[in-house]
């Protein structure tokens, strides 16, 4: 029997013990340390099988075709899921390389020539192959944040807007009927086209990625901070829309609750939730309130208005991408998929209660900041 077939039934009847130690060899890569085994052998037992099936063709000829045709690929996609970086995906591929050369020495097999030209196209080719799919995922996920980032920027963006029309709105009634200057009328009329033109940038930005994906890959900067002082800020920038509602806000946070999350994030959630409850409550309430669930490890948030209600059969749909408010007269559906989205990204959970003509509550529950044990 020659070196090649030698080899080759080696490597398959020792699978087992190269995958034994491959693994306490990978285990050192930070991104492998927390995966269990079969997550972690993904398709490299299958990669030793193309191997030994290489060697015993006695040509290398096909190794390119048949590798892009199984599994390198697909285990490219697997470690950028795994948040494996390049440099971790070329090292484990080199790694059983080298547990492949270990083995052959333990039983005085001669890897030099065919056998080790095989070996190296073999490899070569599946870290090419893997790294391909990888970068194109990344390339992908890159993409998808840029996009992503985008429409949440937009978003977040009508809030003020909407505002300052109202602003310039309440000023054209002050001064109907009362002689102001040209230069005045000029002003006004210039301020009037430009907050039009922005919502109209603004509204071509969402309906143009109204099919945004947001559910996956949200990464989060989180710390303890006071919640009582982020609500109060934000009851202070959103004053202007409530009052030319005739809508009240209540901060009824406990002073000194401190919540842990990303803040920025979160102040994004509760800024849709509370221009949401302003729009469907004109001259009624909006409250915003927190408290710690007796354990200490949750923190029970709400924003509870005496509004328009939701209508019941809008109830389980209201936090999908693509759905409008009832009467269809403003919105994407984007707010309240994006407070979803920030919500279960903290490890939380989020429900509405709702009825029509008494108003709407939206709770939802998120982990603090663990911390240690009092003696």
């Amino acid at each position: 029997m020659n070196e090649l077939n030698k080899l080759a039934n080696l490597i398959q009847r020792e699978k087992g013990s190269i995958l034994d130690r491959w693994r306490l060899q990978v285990r050192n890569l930070p991104s492998a340390r927390g995966l269990d085994k079969d997550t972690l052998n993904d398709h490299i037992p299958d990669l030793l099988d193309e191997l030994a099936e290489a060697l015993r063709e006695k040509s290398d000829q096909t190794i390119p075709e048949a590798l892009a045709e199984s599994s390198p690929p697909i285990h490219g996609r697997q470690r950028f899921k795994d948040a494996f970086d390049i440099e971790e995906v070329v090292a484990e591929y080199n790694l059983l390389r080298g547990c492949i050369h270990c083995l052959a020495d333990d039983h005085e097999l001669n890897l030099q020539g065919r056998p080790l030209h095989i070996i190296n196209r073999v490899f070569d080719h599946a870290i090419g192959l893997a790294l391909q799919t990888y970068a194109t995922e990344r390339a992908l996920e890159v993409q998808r944040r840029r996009d992503e980032y985008l429409a949440f920027v937009a978003h977040d963006l009508r809030t003020p807007l909407s505002a300052i029309s109202l602003a310039e709105s309440v000023l054209n009634m002050t001064l109907e009927g009362k002689t102001s200057s040209p230069e005045t009328t000029k002003i006004l009329g210039a301020l009037r086209r430009n907050v039009q033109h922005l919502e109209q940038l603004v509204c071509s930005i969402l309906q143009e990625h109204a099919n945004l994906e947001t559910e996956a890959g949200m990464r989060l900067v989180c710390r303890e901070f006071d919640l009582w002082a982020l609500i109060e800020a934000l009851v202070h920038d959103l004053h202007p829309v409530a009052d030319t509602a005739g809508t009240r806000l209540v901060n009824d946070v406990p002073d000194g609750l401190l919540a842990y999350g990303d803040a920025g994030c979160l102040k994004r959630l509760f800024q849709n939730l509370i221009a949401n409850a302003i729009r469907y409550t004109p001259r009624g309430e909006v409250v915003i309130g927190a408290s710690e669930t007796p354990g200490g490890n949750v923190i029970e948030f709400w924003v509870k208005d005496n509004g328009a209600g939701i209508p019941e059969e809008f109830i389980d749909q209201i936090f999908e991408k693509g759905e409008t408010d009832p009467d269809g007269s403003e919105g994407l559906g984007l707010g309240l998929a994006i407070v979803k989205t920030i919500t279960e990204a903290h490890g939380g959970t989020i429900h509405v209660e709702s009825k029509e003509g008494t108003g709407t509550t939206f709770r939802f529950s998120l982990p603090t900041m663990a911390r240690p044990a009092e003696p």
